[in-house]
């Protein structure tokens, strides 16, 4: 469904309409587009004394052909006053060791905060407090979220920015993750905290070949993917090379078998929730492709009713699909050693897991518990070499969307940092970031794709 007031907000005179009246103004995102370069313009690069990123994520720049600038060197056009437009800032903070050493984020990010083209990127680089070499340094680098929490939401524009706690030793692993951030693929991701850690034994987190096709040879499987997000998810894996295996309830079988066609990929129906569905499943990809290599679960329903008003049945059909029928066919794909070392598992979960959602207690439910599920499985499935992250999408322009009341799709539309709901593919393109081979540091984490919604942390 098109959001006909960002439409008119994008226009001349809507423009000037609204900023005179003080309504929400959402920009136009830069999103990928096949051909377009990492960043459109330079990077400013800076770093606190000490810090043990810079070096690393510069040489990562030069390699990629990108436009560096040092603020040490970059100075203020002498007519205006102004600095240089910058794509992109990126400082590394690992080098703060107390919260006096605070005070270089402030002479940084005050001189350059006008210096950044519209959907602009802002990237912090730290060290996770748990890494820390002290109380006070851990005290320094837990402050860096407020930081960049509240630069998403002061800089406007589109301007995303984003925290990446690298853990030390973890230097080398963070080329997928730069990227990512730095591209118009995250056009709907800010105030994030990224945490990249040493790649688990067995996987890695070495360039792809080919950064435009990172999945060639892996075999995909991409669960409720007849439309909407699902659909947009096997899309963009199929795009970036994979062989796709899209799934969806019988009762989808033409529209699943259409999204199959359009990909090159093959189209399985199944009923998630059925008894044999894991064994079914697990036979599959034994028997057609001897492992699976990414396996994305976003199947899911909504039965919304207060609690007070739900009935038993609308509990557990929730709960079913969107959480317990994760973990069965986990348990059965792992058991059969299907998923090899360097596999990708990743949960969709939501944004009403982390801060609810009236009359939604059996959904907020379901999502949180695919949180829960990444955070207990990343120790344990690194032991194999297998990461597992989740997406938590905010409002999402989808069918479902489409249906909601027109003032609570609105609210759901303004009330982020954007100003906008998001597109189907800002999910997808998450998810193919963490399926990404080169994502191998990436474990653990819960990535909102929610344009910094207002609604939770």
């Amino acid at each position: 469904m098109s959001d006909r007031y960002a439409s008119f907000a994008n226009s001349v005179a809507g423009h000037a309409l609204i900023k005179r009246l003080g309504l929400p103004d959402p920009p136009r995102l830069r999103r990928y587009r096949p051909g377009d370069p990492l960043v459109p313009g330079p990077v400013l690069l800076d770093g606190a004394p000490g810090g043990r990123l810079r070096e690393p994520v510069g040489k990562l720049l030069a390699a990629a052909g990108i436009e560096q600038r040092d603020a040490e060197t970059v100075t203020a056009d002498p007519t205006t006053g102004r600095m240089p437009l910058n794509s992109a800032l990126v400082y590394d903070a690992s080098g703060i060791t107390d919260s006096t050493g605070l005070r270089a984020l402030y002479d940084f990010f005050h001189a350059q905060a006008r210096a950044l083209h519209p959907s602009g990127r802002v990237i912090v680089f730290g060290t996770p407090p748990e890494a820390a070499g002290s109380p006070r340094e851990a005290v320094a680098q837990r402050a860096l979220e407020g930081l960049t929490r509240s630069i998403g939401k002061e800089f406007g524009r589109g301007t995303t920015a984003q925290l990446v706690y690298v853990h030390p030793g973890a230097e080398s692993a963070v080329e997928s993750t730069l990227r990512f951030l730095l591209s118009g693929r995250s056009a709907y991701v800010s105030g994030q905290v990224v945490r990249v850690g040493v790649p688990p034994a067995g996987t890695s987190a070495a360039p792809p070949a080919d950064w435009l096709r990172p999945l060639d040879g892996r075999v995909a499987l991409v669960t409720g993917a007849a439309r909407g997000i699902g659909a947009a998810i096997a899309e963009v894996l199929a795009r970036d090379g994979a062989r796709v295996v899209v799934l969806d309830v019988p009762a989808a079988g033409e529209a699943l078998a259409g999204v199959a066609n359009s990909i090159g990929g093959t189209a399985l129906q199944l009923d998630l929730t059925a008894a044999d569905a894991p064994a079914r499943l697990a036979d599959h990809f034994a028997e057609r492709h001897g492992r699976v290599d990414v396996v994305v679960h976003n199947a899911g329903i909504t039965r919304d009713k207060t609690i007070a008003k739900m009935d038993a049945a609308r509990w557990d059909s929730v709960l079913d699909v969107n959480l317990s029928s994760q973990e069965r066919i986990n348990d059965v794909l792992l058991e059969r050693d299907l998923i090899p070392a360097g596999g990708r598992l990743i949960g969709v979960s939501s944004i009403a897991g982390i801060a609810g959602n009236r009359g939604q207690t059996n959904y907020a439910t379901s999502k949180a518990g695919v949180i829960g599920l990444v955070q207990s499985m990343a120790l344990v499935l690194a032991e194999r070499g297998i990461t597992v992250n989740a997406v938590a999408p905010g409002f999402i322009e989808t069918r479902m969307t489409a249906r909601m009341p027109v003032l609570i799709r609105e609210a759901g539309r303004r009330m982020n940092s954007m100003s906008q709901g998001g597109l189907p593919i800002d999910v997808a393109e998450t998810i193919a970031w963490l399926a990404a081979p080169a994502s191998g540091g990436l474990t653990g984490n819960i990535v909102r794709v929610c344009g910094q919604s207002l609604l939770g942390a």
